[in-house]
């Protein structure tokens, strides 16, 4: 799969995650999604780089979710949607999903 057909792939996906989460009434706002390629905070090879990443704030009753349990739902739901889907859950940041890509997640 391309880098194009994946940024095409988790823009699809991640819509959708974010409608479940609407749905399920909480609300979002955007955290980190684009990190510039000369970024020096972060992994060297971030999928935020790269289109492929992005850290969703969610909140219910207005009050913003801070923990990484509080995405627990919305993490398995993302890792179930296809093989490359990785929830930053697993690796204490709750609210990071993405796609690997060259083994970065």
């Amino acid at each position: 799969m391309t880098l194009r057909q994946k940024q095409s792939l988790f823009a699809r996906l991640s819509l959708e995650l974010e409608l479940r989460m609407w749905m399920t009434g909480y609300e979002t706002t955007n955290g980190e999604a684009k990190r510039p390629m000369d970024a020096t905070h972060g992994h060297p090879q971030s999928t935020h780089k790269y289109q492929l990443a992005k850290d969703i704030n969610l909140f219910k009753d207005g009050v913003y979710l801070r923990e990484t349990k509080d995405h627990e739902v919305f993490g398995l739901w993302w890792e179930q949607q296809h093989e490359l889907c990785r929830w930053g859950g697993r690796f204490e940041d709750g609210n990071h999903y993405s796609l690997e890509h060259n083994g970065v997640r």
